[in-house]
Order: C-alpha cells, then sequence, then structure tokens
C-alpha cells in the first residue's frame, strides 16, 4: 500500500496558517521576502507542501531561508530551536543500521529524511542556519557526511556550545536521544 503523500484542504490551510505566522515573526531570516510570493509556489507544489508538514509533524519549525532569484525556488530549513523532537535516536544511515548488532535504533536519519521527501542540512547549510540564530544549544544534529569520512565509517554532526558551531565525528551508528536531523527543502 502506497503512503498517500498530499494533505487534505484543511491540513492545507492550517499548515499555511502557520507558516504564514512563523514567516512574520521571523522577517530576519528572510528579508525582502514576501510571504503571497512563497504562499502561490507552495500552493503550486501540493508534494513539497506534504513534505513541510512532515518537518513540521516532527518538530523541525520549517521556515524560509533563502530564495534562488535563478530557479525561482524559495529554500527551508528547519528552525526549531533544539534538533527535532520527532527526529532523535537514529544512527545516521541504512548500512550504519545493519552493521549494529545490538541496541538497534528505530530508524537512520538519512531513510527518515528520504521517506519526508527533504535534504539533511550539509555543513555549509547548517552553519548558515547558525548564522540566522542559535540553534542546537543542549542538542545536536546529523550533517550530509562526505564520502570520504563515511567510508571510514564515521559519519559528521553540528551543534552550539560556547557561542561557537562545532562540527564534529561519530561513528555512524552511534545514536543519542539529544541528536537528530535538520532538514531542508527546495520548493
Amino acid at each position: 500500500m502506497t503512503e498517500k503523500r498530499e494533505l487534505s484542504v484543511e491540513q492545507g490551510k492550517e499548515l499555511l496558517k502557520i507558516l504564514n505566522n512563523r514567516f512574520k515573526k521571523n522577517m530576519t531570516r528572510h528579508p525582502g521576502l514576501v510571504w503571497a510570493d512563497v504562499q502561490a509556489r507552495l500552493e503550486a507544489n501540493p508534494a513539497k507542501l506534504w513534505s513541510l508538514h512532515e518537518m513540521e509533524r516532527t518538530g523541525g519549525e520549517p521556515d524560509v531561508v533563502s530564495h534562488n532569484e535563478a530557479t525561482g525556488e524559495y529554500i527551508f530549513f528547519d528552525c526549531s530551536p533544539e534538533t527535532p523532537a520527532g527526529r532523535r535516536n537514529l544512527c545516521y544511515d541504512r548500512a550504519a543500521l545493519d552493521a549494529r548488532r545490538e541496541h538497534k535504533p528505530a530508524n537512520n536519519a538519512m531513510d527518515v529524511a528520504g521517506d519526508m521527501g527533504i535534504d539533511i542540512l550539509t555543513e555549509e547549510q547548517y552553519r548558515e542556519l547558525q548564522n540566522l540564530g542559535e540553534f542546537d544549544t543542549k542538542t545536536s544534529s546529523w550533517l550530509l557526511t562526505p564520502p570520504g569520512i563515511r567510508s571510514r565509517g564515521g559519519a559528521i554532526f553540528g551543534d552550539r556550545r560556547y557561542d561557537h558551531v562545532f562540527i564534529y565525528h561519530n561513528g555512524a551508528d552511534s545514536y543519542y536521544g539529544a541528536r537528530g536531523f535538520r532538514g531542508m527543502l527546495r520548493i
């Protein structure tokens, strides 16, 4: 059975209301952008609206962080103060999950992101996010890991401590209650 990846009319209206309120409260994240333009793009892309709903449902508090003039795309990041609560206790990817012999987590960050139709933030995107505010001061977030690190069994994650953004490494099969992942969606 295929999962339905569209919102009801009521769910769509409610999500647009939430996103509009967040947009207005956080204008420093998207100076010069106009909500009506963002909303028109969202309404024209129902599958993307479903992905934003999943970001919201899992605690990501998605918000517009930039606009690509060349493509017309709006970029949304998870902007929750801490890593999304509904996406924690995950190891990095399927290979790491399959490699665990005991105490396996329920899932992995890469598969969950894929199921949601979003991408995990890169290190560069994570630093961009941290320029917009203070995020992950008590938690950490898995980041898209370069192949050279992943091929050696590792994965990277980031957090903010001591008013500084840190990027660390860990075994890709590790998982913690305070580590999740932040997503990005282009619309």
